[in-house]
């Protein structure tokens, strides 16, 4: 890539959520495995970290999600530099925030930690069920099983319920509402939380216009018929924005 099409490049949209997909891919991965380490030994924490592994690929077009593979991708022109540095920095940003977060939750008390784990599992089972509804070449069910035994083996302190329905019968019937409210609450947030992340940064339809047509209650069918603009993100999956012209000589970008 010549230096010249670099300014262009920070101004595109793809880019950008490239970076940001890094940013989430990471902390998701990192929050997997963190929360997953509370079981003993280190087989469970190695499980969930390979499951979501596969869901982010599904979900996210295959992200590095890790420092080491983006600089092997740098060393070997498979990168360019400027998105090889900005996606080096999404990534630390990524793991730093799942840390930090797993250390707050620790010390939000009981109901405060199954909230958080079920919004966090919650999220990432939402996100891939999105993706795998709008790529026919992602094995939806193969998908969401890996992300529904991502999200249980990452909730120690909440069961990783994620569906308010699996929840609510075991109450009825047992008459144990201990905290119910958490199993609502919580995947009730993770779900539109991802769902309103992938329709508006990440999904294939994401456009600026989009997002500003759903905060002003405006119809987002008529937006999504008309041509985004330059500045808006492109309609292509993040794995063909991953894809650039042979020309310019990075594979992976």
């Amino acid at each position: 890539m010549t230096s010249t099409s670099r300014p262009q490049e920070l101004h595109s949209g793809r880019f950008w959520r490239e970076v940001l997909a890094e940013a989430v891919a990471t902390l998701i991965f990192t929050g997997v495995v963190l929360g997953a380490s509370a079981a003993p030994g280190p087989l469970v924490p190695a499980l969930a970290g390979g499951l979501a592994a596969g869901t982010l690929s599904c979900a996210l077009g295959a992200p590095q999600a890790n420092p080491a593979l983006t600089l092997a991708l740098l060393c070997t022109h498979k990168l360019g530099a400027l998105r090889g540095a900005a996606v080096l920095l999404a990534q630390c940003a990524g793991a730093v925030l799942a840390a930090t977060a797993a250390r707050l939750v620790s010390a939000a008390g009981t109901a405060g930690q199954a909230l958080c784990w079920e919004i966090f599992a919650t999220f990432q089972l939402a996100l891939t069920t999105f993706a795998s509804t709008n790529h026919e070449s992602v094995p939806t069910g193969l998908a969401l099983g890996c992300a529904i035994i991502a999200g249980a083996l990452t909730g120690p302190f909440s069961g990783g319920s994620m569906n308010p329905a699996r929840s609510l019968g075991p109450a009825i019937v047992t008459g144990i509402w201990d905290n119910h409210w958490v199993y609502w609450v919580g995947p009730v947030l993770g779900a539109v939380l991802a769902g309103l992340c992938y329709e508006f940064i990440f999904g294939p339809g994401a456009s600026r216009e989009k997002l500003c047509a759903c905060l002003t209650c405006r119809d987002v069918a008529l937006v999504e018929t008309t041509t985004p603009s330059p500045s808006s993100p492109s309609t292509a999956p993040l794995s063909a924005a991953r894809t650039p012209p042979a020309s310019q000589g990075q594979g992976m970008a």
